[in-house]
């Protein structure tokens, strides 16, 4: 990621090279950190307070102080004149480990140039389980189901397992063969004029883009449906997308090798994908 910008709380905009953490701050030694990320468009952060209110929602299950959504907010004002595309990514750290004021800071970086081709083609995906019950992961708070942490080598280590397949992204199973969700993204499926994904019941995040499918799927002709589904129900679709903030709206047209429908972008994820801007510009 090219860095655009690095703002920190008490200390406002520094050059991106400048240390923003000690090096026994628990982020780093433990990965005991939450973080949000959202996309600007035209300077303008897409559902900033939505981030921010998940944000302390994460803080709390992880048993961080609160951090001060206020304060956040000012300090990506103050980072903001000048970028007008980018990813905005929030952090809140508890700090040293030996009893540091907790640290928080925003980054801005460009967006990859890759993901309108492969918006365009369609991704590849496979499928990848995790050996747990959804109900387990749901309920068990030191599985910390649905919280963005930084713990992310888990995440990044499926992507990297997705691409040695081939492939372009990867989505999580939990036990008998439920579909839960993508490293990143949430995951969605059609068939006929339905919409389904999987529901918070099984522990997956509640993505704020994920809300905006659902709010805006419906004036769209599509019914929503949330609930406890298999990968052979996802693998049946006539279509298949996953959403998340950066990326937005991005097709699945390859599953474990075998194409979902025909094989070609769908046209919900199109409409969606229009919606989702048109929303931005109005943002």
């Amino acid at each position: 990621m090219t860095t655009l910008a690095l703002a920190v709380l008490g200390r406002g905009l520094v050059d991106p090279a400048e240390p923003v953490l000690r090096a026994d701050d628990e982020a780093l030694l433990r990965g005991r950190a939450a973080f949000e990320t959202t996309r600007v468009y035209a300077g303008k952060p897409f559902r900033l307070d939505d981030h921010l209110t998940r944000l302390s929602i994460s803080a709390a299950r992880m048993d961080l102080p609160k951090p001060d959504e206020d304060a956040f907010r000012a300090l990506v004002a103050e980072a903001l004149p000048g970028i007008e595309d980018a990813s905005l990514r929030l952090v809140w750290t508890p700090g040293s480990s030996e009893g540091g004021a907790p640290v928080g800071f925003a980054i801005f970086g460009a967006i990859p140039a890759g993901h309108e081709p492969l918006r365009a083609r369609g991704m590849k995906a496979i499928t990848l389980p995790i050996g747990v019950p959804y109900e387990l992961r749901a309920k068990a708070p030191w599985i910390l189901g649905g919280v963005k942490s930084t713990s992310y080598a888990a995440n990044m280590a499926a992507i990297a397992e997705a691409e040695r397949h081939g492939a372009d992204d990867a989505i999580f199973l939990a036990e008998d063969e439920i579909v839960l969700e993508g490293p990143k993204t949430n995951v969605w499926w059609r068939s006929g004029s339905t919409l389904f994904t999987p529901s918070l019941e099984t522990g997956i995040l509640a993505g704020i883009t994920r809300e905006f499918v659902l709010e805006a799927a419906p004036a769209l002709g599509y019914e929503i449906a949330e609930g406890v589904y298999t990968r052979s129900q996802l693998a049946a679709a006539d279509e298949a997308f996953t959403s998340s903030s950066v990326r937005e709206l991005m097709p699945i047209v390859q599953l474990d090798g075998s194409p979902i429908g025909d094989g070609r972008p769908g046209p919900a994820a199109a409409v969606l994908q229009q919606a989702l801007r048109r929303a931005a510009a109005e943002n």
